[in-house]
C-alpha cells in the first residue's frame, strides 16, 4: 500500500488527533489507549515499514522516525505501543515463522498487534542474554520464562519472545507466540512514573509451542537482535524522546509568550532568563533532531560508521529529553507542576527512555568500546 508524503501526513494527523484527545485521561487513569490503538489498526501505519509485497507501505527509517515522533508528541504511551509493534514486525519480517506464513501480512494490515518481550528479571536490562529456556519436546518446544516490562501485555495479539536456544543453550532463539496460546499470563500490574498507559506488565510464560513459531534458524536470535531489533528500536525510542521534547518546547514557548505579568504589563518572554532557557531547549531539540535524521539515513543506507549512530543516538536523545523537559518545567513553574500544561506528563514520560534497555549508560559504554577498538560483548 504505497502512500504519498501528503497522504501519510494526513493519516498520521488523524491518528495523533485521536491519541491527543485521550492522552490526559490515559495518563491520569493509567489505562491502555484503546481508541488510539484502534485508530492505528485502521490507519495502515502498523504496516508502515513492512514491504509492499507483504501488504505494508514499504517505508523506511526516515518515515518511521517522523511517524513515531508525531505520535509521541500527542501521547507517549501510544507511541511506545506503536514502536514495539514495529520492532516486532521487522523481527518477524527478517525470517517469518514457518508455522505462521501469513503473520507478517496480518501485522501489516492491522489485524495483529505485535510487541517484543525480551527483558527478563534474571538478566535485567541485558536483553540480549535471556535466562529463560526452550526445550525440544518431539516436534514441539516447551518454553518457560518470566518476562518483565512487556509493552501491551494482555493487549497484543502476538509476542516476539526470546530464550536460550533449544538446540544450543549458549545461543538465543526468538519465537512469535500468539496471545491465545495457553500458558501466557500477566504476572502483575503496570504502575509507572510515566508512560502509564502502555501496559508494560511482567508476564509469566509456560507454554508448549510448535517449533515452527521460531523466527529464523536455531541459534540466530542474538544476531537478529543486534542487526534488526537494535537499529529499529533505538531509532524509534529516540523519536519518542524527541516527540516528548517537542511537546515540552512548544507548550513552554506558547505559555511564556501568552502569559503576562500584569504588574509589569509584559509577557513572561520579556524576561531575558526565560528567553535564554527557551532558546536552549529549542536549540537542543533541533540538534538532536538532526542527529536522529542522520542516524535514520545511516540505517537506511549503511556505511562504516552506522554502528556508532545506532549506539549513540538513543543515549544522546534520551539524555537530551531529560534536560529539555526539566527546563520546560522550570520555565513554566507552577503552571507546569500543577498539570495546567502537558509539560508535566512529557517530563514523566521522558524519564523512561534512558532506563529502557539498552539503557543510555550501557549504550555509552558500548560506544566507548567501539570507539577504542574493544569488543562489545
Amino acid at each position: 500500500m504505497t502512500m504519498t508524503q501528503t497522504t501519510l501526513d494526513e493519516t498520521v494527523a488523524e491518528v495523533t488527533a485521536v491519541a491527543a484527545a485521550h492522552a490526559e485521561q490515559v495518563d491520569t487513569d493509567g489505562t491502555y489507549p484503546i481508541a488510539a490503538v484502534e485508530a492505528l489498526r485502521r490507519s495502515g501505519l502498523l504496516g508502515l515499514v513492512i514491504s509492499e509485497d507483504a501488504g505494508g507501505m514499504g517505508a523506511g527509517p526516515t518515515e518511521f522516525i517522523q511517524v513515531v515522533g508525531s505520535i509521541a508528541a500527542a501521547c507517549g504511551s501510544t507511541a511506545m505501543i506503536y514502536l514495539m509493534h514495529v520492532a516486532a514486525a521487522v523481527t518477524v519480517a527478517s525470517a517469518p515463522p514457518t508455522a505462521m506464513p501469513d503473520l507478517l501480512s496480518r501485522m501489516a494490515s492491522g489485524e495483529v498487534l505485535g510487541t517484543l518481550a525480551f527483558s527478563e528479571k534474571g538478566s535485567r536490562s541485558h536483553f540480549w542474554a535471556p535466562v529463560s529456556e526452550s526445550v525440544t519436546d518431539g516436534d514441539d518446544l516447551r518454553f518457560s520464562a518470566y518476562k518483565s516490562w512487556v509493552t501491551s501485555a494482555g493487549h497484543a495479539d502476538v509476542y516476539v519472545m526470546s530464550s536460550k536456544s533449544a538446540v544450543d543453550p549458549e545461543t538465543v532463539d526468538l519465537y512469535a507466540i500468539p496471545s491465545a496460546t495457553p500458558g501466557l499470563e500477566i504476572a502483575g500490574p503496570w504502575r509507572g512514573l510515566g508512560l502509564r498507559g502502555n501496559a508494560s506488565s511482567p508476564m509469566s510464560v509456560s507454554v508448549k509451542i510448535p517449533s515452527g513459531y521460531r523466527i529464523g534458524e536455531a541459534g540466530s536470535g542474538f544476531g537478529t537482535m543486534m542487526a534488526t531489533v537494535l537499529p529499529w528500536f533505538n531509532l524509534g525510542n529516540s523519536a519518542v524522546s524527541l516527540g516528548l521534547s517537542r511537546t515540552a518546547v512548544d507548550a513552554a514557548t506558547t505559555h511564556v509568550t501568552g502569559t503576562r505579568l500584569e504588574h509589569l504589563d509584559q509577557a513572561l518572554s520579556a524576561l531575558p532568563t526565560i528567553r535564554a532557557q527557551v532558546a536552549k531547549m529549542s536549540i537542543a531539540l533541533a540538534a538532536q533532531g538532526a542527529y536522529l535524521a542522520l542516524a535514520a539515513a545511516r540505517v537506511a543506507s549503511p556505511a562504516d560508521d552506522t554502528g556508532f549512530f545506532v549506539l549513540g543516538v538513543k543515549a544522546s536523545t534520551n539524555d537530551a529529553a531529560l534536560t529539555i523537559t526539566e527546563s520546560a518545567m522550570r520555565v513554566c513553574g507552577g503552571a507546569a507542576f500543577s498539570k495546567h500544561l502537558p509539560i508535566e506528563r512529557a517530563f514523566r514520560d521522558a524519564r523512561a527512555g534512558s532506563v529502557m534497555a539498552p539503557t543510555a549508560d550501557v549504550l555509552y559504554d558500548f560506544y566507548g568500546k567501539a570507539l577504542t577498538g574493544l569488543p562489545l560483548f
